[in-house]
């Protein structure tokens, strides 16, 4: 993906992969302008189905992780590129399992990122992680 300008000013682009979820609403899978993008938030949802990768919580973290993941190679960016995470939980007693297996996907550099538990999430959903990070 190039980054472009038109007279000194950054082009906003949309990010789309079938290695991914579609998006369930009126949004995209991520907005890049420049050197950033912007991943919508990720479920824990199978591309190509409207199926979670199981009832719990740690599928539904490493699935939702492999979705953001999946759209920041297409953004031409990757989870070592990212700046910031917000993940939504639906129950905060999952943190320290869905803190170890967000810990796995990191290399040196950790992100910022906040974790909040919130009231629901689309669809039924345990988990919702989203993201800024830089693209090459």
């Amino acid at each position: 993906m190039n980054m472009t300008a038109l007279h000194g000013k950054w082009i906003r682009e949309t990010v789309s992969t079938e290695e991914a979820p579609a998006a369930i609403g009126p949004y995209n899978q991520a907005v890049a302008a420049g050197p950033l993008v912007f991943v919508s938030g990720t479920l824990g949802i199978v591309p190509g189905t409207k199926e979670f990768a199981g009832s719990g919580v740690r599928e539904q973290a490493i699935q939702a992780i492999e979705n953001l993941a999946n759209v920041l190679d297409a953004a031409g960016s990757s989870f070592e590129q990212v700046l910031k995470t917000t993940i939504y939980l639906s129950d905060m007693n999952d943190f320290p399992e869905v803190n170890g297996i967000y810990a796995g996907y990191l290399k040196d550099e950790h992100p910022a990122r906040a974790t909040v538990e919130v009231s629901r999430l689309p669809m039924g959903a345990l988990i919702e992680i989203d993201a800024v990070a830089l693209r090459d």
